[in-house]
């Protein structure tokens, strides 16, 4: 992830064919609905998806809010948050968190608030859909926001973290970067890659209150960005962007607390490369769990014991382009969508739900700057 003053989402010619092929409006058809986190000031893109033929067809915005990181929705998917990655918003120096209606595949915004500070590139909802909790890269802080009909409150609660890591370059302060629930919704999670660590929080979830626990020690200088939960209810992946590695995780029920089972490394020993592994997707049966590494710019797979949680490698596979910032699996499970960001494009591979394994060529559709894939 980088600092705000450093990025230059520049409108492309892929941009540019995007919009041109943009339908006028957002009636419903027999597809599937897309939307695609954008970091330019467009924010949030519509697409439709035939899952049996793999096609993304461009529809057009879905919503102007400026830099949106990240994109999530509501069990029931009839409401939408996003966290939108800006320097100021309502005239303070923060980034902003927005929830939208979704209807007829259309977004209608609801409210916005500001986050704690400035940057914010994630938000997560609890499992009752009562608390967003938004993390800000720039300004290394969290923040809770209560949910009532979609809307959201001010800030309940938020946190700026003082602590940073060896990596002069990319630790020189706290960045938190991602937020998670734990299964049964009592704890909550802020993986702070500045800090080396994964603060530890209790949730009251009727007022979206957090109370800090502890926290996990990550390797110095390993840079945790991303926290996910392995449906065997007690193992959990904390994907380190710095180093490249991948902390296998024991979690424990009782206080929420998280320790190291082993570390696996992504990288083949000797590579000296650009490397910065970004985000983490388990199948629904959670027999394959991939990571994405930006730099090589490829996918890991990996095959998963379904009771253990431990992992074997079983491929790696090209995204389709630069910095694969985010990728899904649609809700077939044959096809993986990744989200190119410095190709502006959004490839996408065959997948064999049997064997986990991608196909080797893709297709790729124009997508500007994206960010954050979500089906509705």
């Amino acid at each position: 992830m980088e600092n705000l003053s450093r990025r230059d989402f520049l409108i492309t010619a892929s941009a540019a064919t995007l919009a041109a092929a943009a339908a006028p409006s957002f009636a419903a058809s027999h597809s599937q609905r897309v939307f695609v986190g954008s970091g330019t000031p467009d924010g949030i893109l519509a697409y439709d998806w035939g899952p049996a033929t793999a096609e993304l067809t461009p529809v057009g915005v879905a919503a102007k809010l400026a830099n949106v990181d990240w994109i999530t929705l509501s069990s029931d998917r009839r409401l939408l948050y996003a966290a939108s990655e800006v320097d100021s918003f309502n005239g303070k120096p923060t980034g902003a968190v927005a929830s939208f209606l979704v209807a007829g595949g259309a977004l209608t915004q609801i409210s916005a608030q500001n986050s704690a500070s400035a940057g914010t590139c994630h938000v997560a909802l609890d499992h009752t859909g009562r608390v967003l909790l938004a993390a800000d890269y720039g300004g290394g802080s969290a923040s809770s926001f209560l949910v009532t009909n979609g809307k959201l409150s001010s800030a309940v609660w938020n946190e700026h973290y003082k602590v940073h890591g060896p990596n002069t370059d990319r630790q020189q302060s706290a960045h938190a970067h991602f937020a998670s629930f734990s299964p049964d919704n009592r704890f909550a999670y802020v993986n702070d890659l500045g800090g080396d660590c994964i603060h530890i929080y209790s949730l009251n979830a009727a007022t979206a209150a957090l109370t800090p626990l502890a926290a996990y020690q990550a390797k110095p200088g390993a840079g945790p960005r991303t926290l996910h939960f392995h449906p065997n209810g007690h193992t959990a992946y904390s994907i380190n962007e710095l180093d490249s590695t991948v902390d296998v995780l024991e979690w424990h029920k009782a206080d929420g607390s998280l320790t190291l089972v082993t570390r696996i490394a992504l990288l083949p020993a000797g590579y000296t490369g650009d490397t910065h592994a970004c985000d983490t997707v388990i199948s629904k049966d959670g027999k394959w769990v991939y990571f994405a590494n930006r730099g090589n710019n490829s996918i890991y797979l990996f095959h998963a014991d379904e009771k253990t949680g431990s992992l074997t490698p079983s491929g790696r596979f090209d995204c389709g382009g630069k910095t694969p910032r985010n990728f899904v699996l649609d809700p077939t499970e044959r096809w993986m969508l990744v989200a190119n960001q410095d190709s502006n494009l959004i490839s996408v591979f065959a997948r064999n739900p049997e064997t986990g394994v991608l196909a080797k060529e893709g297709k790729s559709y124009a997508a500007a700057a994206p960010m954050c894939i979500l089906f509705v």
